[in-house]
């Protein structure tokens, strides 16, 4: 009974993850528009669009070979199981074990290598400008991710994510200036990573500016859907990895009761949102960056891992 329990925690948490994701993008939305005076659309319009997109027939192009047809369900299951390991609401699920930051990081690269190829697959112009310029992102943003897992993992003496949350959670810790830059660079990263502005504006289709849009143009249909929802996760992703390493408090500890686990589930819901709201306050109040910009804005990300990093190895005390 006990593994049973265990596993209906663990699927609780990816179909938690899963169902959240385009209630966090909505909640984006609503809050832009709100702070531009605009109505602006419901919460839940991104559940209407992606069920929309299911009903759609495929288009393909002659030319797409099945790598273009592959790519959204490997995007989409990629980025699932990553979102899926990162704690929420309760640490020591069933495959905790498998929550690595490394392993998390290698699940995203691949996600970002099947993006990349199946916008060049058709040979479209703008899929080419998009796969490069989210392979130019992605060479800045992974060394960073990187260099913040190895500011965390030596701060916890541990890369898999239940230990570095439970660790984050004690009064062990303390005030160290390695860990607020590896916070600030987590935060760089995961808006070059969601194709957030200043990097990205998710609502333009301007051939001159766009990223990520520029390599699933030629997508339709429930492939389309697939790989919208897995941006969507992408996001859920990022949150919950802030909130796990830097604000885990509310985490449900392993074995927790149900009464733990139903707070660290509200608690999540609380994260999620303020995220959500500060992200769309951030938006708001910033430009998007010429192109050229991102990698002097993605560098000073690197630069702050590397002197986290750093920073330990010249004084524990930091």
């Amino acid at each position: 009974m006990e593994l049973i329990g265990a596993l209906l925690l663990q699927g609780l948490q990816m179909v938690l993850v899963l169902a959240l994701a385009p209630g966090l993008t909505g909640l984006v939305r609503k809050v832009k528009a709100r702070l531009t005076r605009r109505r602006g659309a419901a919460v839940i319009q991104p559940y209407r669009d992606l069920w929309r997109l299911m009903q759609k027939e495929v288009v393909l192009a002659e030319n797409a070979s099945w790598l273009f047809r592959v790519s959204p369900y490997m995007i989409f299951a990629a980025t699932w199981v990553a979102a899926a390991l990162v704690p929420t609401f309760a640490i020591g699920l069933q495959f905790s074990w498998t929550a690595d930051l490394i392993a998390i990081v290698a699940l995203l690269g691949s996600a970002r290598f099947f993006l990349a190829l199946a916008g060049m697959d058709v040979g479209t112009s703008f899929g080419g400008i998009g796969a490069s310029r989210e392979m130019m992102i992605g060479a800045f943003a992974e060394p960073a991710m990187l260099l913040m897992v190895f500011t965390v993992s030596l701060v916890a003496g541990s890369t898999q994510l239940s230990n570095v949350a439970a660790f984050m959670a004690s009064d062990a810790v303390g005030i160290r200036v390695s860990l607020g830059m590896a916070l600030v660079a987590l935060v760089i990263v995961a808006l070059a990573e969601n194709a957030r502005i200043p990097v990205d504006n998710p609502a333009t289709h301007l051939e001159l500016t766009m990223v990520h849009e520029a390599m699933v143009l030629e997508y339709s249909g429930r492939h389309l859907a697939m790989i919208e929802l897995a941006s969507m996760l992408k996001l859920v992703l990022y949150v919950a990895l802030i909130g796990a390493i830097f604000l885990p408090f509310g985490i449900g500890p392993a074995g927790a009761a149900a009464g733990g686990l139903v707070l660290g589930l509200a608690l999540f819901l609380v994260k999620l949102a303020v995220a959500g709201a500060l992200l769309a306050v951030f938006e708001t109040s910033i430009a998007k960056m010429r192109v050229f910009r991102v990698p002097d804005f993605l560098g000073a990300a690197l630069m702050l891992g590397l002197l986290g990093t750093l920073l330990l190895f010249v004084s524990r005390s930091l």
